[in-house]
């Protein structure tokens, strides 16, 4: 794969098709009049956040009765990471592969599962998740606490994106949370987690607790706490600070569902029955993986040349109708092209601008094709000798 670690970000989303009653083999959402398709995929970026592509994903419909039984799918997936692993190692790829999860994925049952394949010899993926459960600790204590007490390692600052926020239930508020500028001290802590009741045959795992804490919030703002925990030991606050790189890289995956939903604008399909939704949902979700790979590419190798990540007729296209010049014989750089195309879809390109974001590039992206088709047909029509 020619990259070190490769982090798998999982997480879930609702598809909501509300008002699509003809659409056969959808289930209930949160309430029982509401019709939605549940996505889980795994997105695999690298360490900057560069999307590679997508290497599984879950599709499933539920009567409302059984929303409390779909914890399965963060183990089947952890599970299946961990097949990936073997293969890559089988044909002697360094790659490590780290499964990156929310709270949702605070499972214990994923932390057993790779403690039993690496006793058996077995290759098994990483993991890196944020803890829900304020778990018990073999020496009687409680998980959070103990972590508290450790000595602190240092900190660590970094830019808080603006998200919208909950407000409760199933609404969500059209405020948006402010970004912001954080600063977090840092802990780390091995500690040996007790089993649960209802999985007391697995027995106790150790694990590192990594507690993440701000400690002088903006006033009128709750302060910013994670508590990860994972399979590796980390001991230096390098250690630390690369393992909460890792998980704020998870909020790739939420920008992809945002393409995926504002960009491809799944959510309007019309298709009449469940087996022709799925079919085009995986094509619009390599589609919105391209947009995302096309939005960080351009910021992280913009020197590239273009012919790497797009056909010489599409980047030959765009050039003619961005400038009105004949395209030069040498693929100009990413970044320009990626420029060009973000410009047809409302990009202003101005200096205080940035880098374009997904949505411009998305709806550039769908008049480029239009380019390539127009271009291609007046070629074939001087080739006959009618122009």
């Amino acid at each position: 794969m020619g990259h070190d670690t490769v982090l798998c970000l999982q997480n879930s989303t609702e598809l909501d098709y509300t008002g699509k009653n003809d659409i056969e083999g959808l289930g209930s959402l949160n309430y029982e009049n509401r019709r939605r398709l549940y996505l889980h995929p795994t997105l695999a970026v690298t360490p900057d956040r560069l999307p590679l592509g997508l290497l599984d994903c879950w599709t499933w419909t539920r009567p409302f009765v059984d929303a409390d039984k779909e914890s399965v799918r963060w183990l089947e997936g952890f599970q299946r990471l961990c097949e990936t692993q073997q293969h890559l190692w089988e044909q002697a790829a360094d790659t490590r592969l780290v499964y990156i999860a929310d709270r949702e994925g605070d499972l214990f049952p994923i932390y057993a599962e790779h403690r039993d394949q690496i006793g058996r010899g077995v290759p098994a993926a990483d993991w890196l998740i944020r803890a829900q459960h304020d778990r018990r600790t073999a020496a009687g204590a409680r998980l959070w606490a103990s972590v508290e007490a450790s000595e602190p390692l240092g900190s660590v600052e970094f830019n808080l994106p603006a998200a919208r926020q909950a407000t409760g239930g199933a609404k969500v508020s059209d405020a948006l949370r402010r970004g912001r500028r954080i600063t977090q001290s840092l802990r780390a802590l091995r500690v040996t987690l007790q089993a649960p009741d209802d999985h007391a045959q697995r027995g106790p795992v150790e694990v590192t607790a990594i507690l993440a804490r701000e400690e002088n919030p903006a006033p009128g703002q709750a302060p910013i706490e994670w508590l990860l925990l994972t399979n590796l030991p980390v001991e230096t606050l390098e250690q630390v600070q690369e393992k909460l790189s890792w998980y704020l890289c998870r909020w790739q995956i939420e920008i992809y569902f945002r393409v995926l939903k504002s960009g491809c604008k799944i959510e309007e399909m019309q298709l009449e029955k469940l087996q022709r939704l799925e079919p085009a949902l995986a094509l619009y979700m390599l589609i919105a993986w391209r947009v995302l790979y096309l939005t960080m590419i351009g910021r992280d190798c913009p020197e590239l040349p273009a012919s790497l990540i797009f056909a010489d007729e599409e980047w030959r296209a765009i050039y003619l109708v961005a400038t009105h010049r004949p395209p030069p014989d040498t693929p100009p750089s990413i970044n320009e092209i990626i420029r060009m195309v973000a410009g047809f879809g409302g990009f202003l390109n101005r200096k205080a601008d940035g880098m374009p974001g997904p949505q411009t590039i998305w709806i550039g992206l769908q008049r480029c094709k239009d380019f390539v088709l127009a271009l291609e047909a007046q070629a074939a029509v001087r080739a006959s000798g009618c122009g």
